[in-house]
């Protein structure tokens, strides 16, 4: 491994675990932008999952109290579900239209909330809603790993508080990540190269979250708010950008 590399690994692990941290979602937003410029997407992919999952365990201890288990769980058993389906449609479907669909939403809503900050669906759906988002979130985190976005979109139209919805992006995201994980590592598809790049990776990531964890709770809940609603439309600008070829 050049010395580039091993800079690029590190970076991306940092900011990865920082963002991660600082939000509860967002390594592979932040990490894959940087290791693709250096790693082929077999080992990139995997290794993104892998740091994530460290990632959002490192810093679940400081948000464990402000965790409403309840508010969650239509989201986890919706996102469990969801997953097997999504995988099975790999085969079947073309992840590269999802991924243009979410793309433009993550262009569009984003955009609408920040200059409309009053919660626009409060009381629509009730918990069944809320786990009918989980199912569809898992259904893209098995077809393209992309499991956060609508999650955590919905719980921006809700209106719900920073802790709330801190609490929801970080143990969905760390439940789907797991659940994926465990299917990858179930089909083989976790090798060696990629093990060994994951405990290279592993400080940076770790000392990232710590960070981002500190720096979160210095967050007021507008500053968190328009924060993820700024992450959620880089993201989608990067899958446009991405699925069109504009690079």
């Amino acid at each position: 491994m050049t010395t580039a590399t091993l800079a690029l690994l590190f970076f991306g692990a940092f900011a990865g675990g920082f963002v991660s941290g600082l939000a509860g979602f967002g390594t592979a937003l932040t990490a894959l932008a940087i290791w693709l410029y250096a790693l082929p997407p077999s080992l990139a992919v995997p290794l993104v999952l892998i740091c994530s999952i460290v990632a959002q365990t490192s810093t679940m201890h400081s948000i464990w109290r402000s965790i409403d288990f309840r508010l969650a769980a239509p989201f986890l058993i919706g996102g469990v579900a969801g997953v097997p389906l999504g995988t099975l449609m790999i085969a079947h479907a073309d992840p590269e239209v999802f991924k243009l669909s979410v793309g433009v939403l993550l262009l569009v809503f984003p955009t609408a909330l920040y200059f409309n900050p009053a919660p626009i669906v409060p009381k629509f759906g009730g918990r069944p809603a809320d786990g009918v988002v989980g199912f569809a979130g898992g259904i893209l985190g098995g077809l393209a790993g992309l499991s956060g976005p609508l999650p955590i979109l919905w719980a921006n139209l809700r209106g719900w508080g920073k802790d709330e919805r801190r609490g929801i992006f970080q143990t969905f995201n760390w439940t789907i990540l797991s659940a994926s994980l465990c299917m990858q590592a179930g089909s083989g598809l976790l090798g060696i190269d990629v093990l060994k790049l994951a405990i290279l990776a592993f400080p940076a990531t770790l000392f990232g979250a710590w960070i981002g964890a500190r720096t979160y709770h210095g967050l007021s809940d507008k500053n968190f708010r328009d924060l993820v609603l700024g992450l959620l439309f880089l993201s989608g600008l990067g899958l446009v950008w991405s699925i069109l070829g504009l690079h």
